[in-house]
């Protein structure tokens, strides 16, 4: 698959995001800045049930704004780790299978969707999933477990 770029406003990023979890065979690491985007959360619970495996890092702020969901992921059983530095933890990337992963500016939230101006990129690389699986396994040793 050719790599691929999305912007918003607009679907085309959620979609983009909804699209790659689905396709997931046996992992997804996320590790996003927030999540609020009830549409991706119950994708990414959807991907956890079939089990495949889902692990989320998240910033330690973020976790608590109204309108987070990574309360809700963690109850249903999707193990999540927030970063422990002072400052915050800003990626946004989702890697799928060791081989696709998808970056860029895109928070997600509603709003990204609707208003901002954000992108996503979508690369079909196995050597660069794996550095951003390392630079997740980094975060997720250092972080807290959220229960």
């Amino acid at each position: 698959m050719p790599n691929r770029a999305f912007f918003s406003p607009g679907t085309d990023c959620l979609e983009a995001i909804r699209s790659r979890l689905l396709l997931a065979e046996f992992e997804v690491l996320v590790c996003v800045f927030t999540i609020s985007d009830d549409r991706l959360t119950e994708t990414l619970l959807e991907v956890h049930e079939r089990g495949i495996e889902v692990r989320i890092v998240t910033d330690n702020d973020k976790v608590f704004d109204k309108g987070s969901d990574v309360r809700l992921l963690a109850h249903r059983g999707i193990p999540i780790v927030v970063d422990r530095s002072e400052h915050h933890m800003h990626h946004k990337f989702l890697v799928c299978d060791r081989r696709y992963v998808l970056t860029g500016s895109y928070n997600w939230t509603r709003t990204a969707e609707f208003a901002n101006r954000e992108n996503v990129v979508e690369i079909d690389d196995p050597l660069l999933a794996e550095r951003f699986a390392e630079e997740f396994e980094s975060i997720w040793k250092q972080g807290r477990r959220w229960r």
